[in-house]
């Protein structure tokens, strides 16, 4: 056997290794792992709901925000790709940036017209969009916000939305990372069953 063919059988032998190790093995084994260990997660955090019927839908995932329309509705933050998975990407516009800005002063005098509160008390996750254009959540300010909308178009008291979000509302991870936050889609199902 030439040393040349010796060296072509070798490198074949680590490529069919590497393949079936890296390319079969480790997936299964991560697929695996994901499985037991976070089954939820990995499959999607998919937020299932059952209707008056009794069949199961998928209406969503809590880990990706969604467009809602109407005044009965909890309003997601702005996306800058229109809540499209395959569009998710942030603007790339700096603060100088004068269409932002303009952007900004739009959505802020929007939301505050259409929650009858001054341009001043709308927080700033209701008018920037998140990096990802993605974010399920909103801040408990912006939810606080669009109580007495949501309340009126449901014909709630306002008292009774306020413990719908109180409910929803998930403190800071482990205690101290992140901010108080409301998963939307969440808020929203609550809201629908409690007609």
């Amino acid at each position: 056997m030439t040393d040349t063919l010796r060296q072509l059988l070798t490198g074949l032998r680590a490529l069919l290794f590497f393949t079936v190790l890296l390319g079969i093995a480790y997936p299964v084994v991560v697929w695996a792992i994901g499985q037991a260990a976070f089954p939820t997660q990995a499959n999607g955090s998919l937020i299932v709901a059952t209707g008056a019927n009794g069949t199961s839908t998928v209406v969503g995932s809590s880990r990706i925000g969604q467009t809602f329309e109407g005044d009965q509705w909890f309003v997601s933050r702005p996306s800058a790709g229109d809540y499209d998975a395959q569009a998710s990407a942030g603007t790339n516009l700096g603060p100088s940036d004068a269409d932002l800005v303009a952007d900004i002063d739009k959505r802020r005098a929007n939301v505050a017209a259409q929650n009858g509160v001054a341009p001043a008390a709308v927080p700033a996750d209701a008018i920037t969009a998140s990096a990802s254009g993605l974010d399920p959540y909103i801040s408990p300010a912006y939810a606080a916000i669009q109580v007495d909308r949501v309340a009126a178009a449901r014909r709630l008291t306002p008292d009774r939305v306020r413990e719908l979000v109180a409910d929803q509302t998930q403190g800071r991870i482990l205690g101290f990372l992140g901010e108080p936050r409301v998963n939307v889609l969440r808020l929203n199902l609550a809201l629908a069953s409690t007609q």
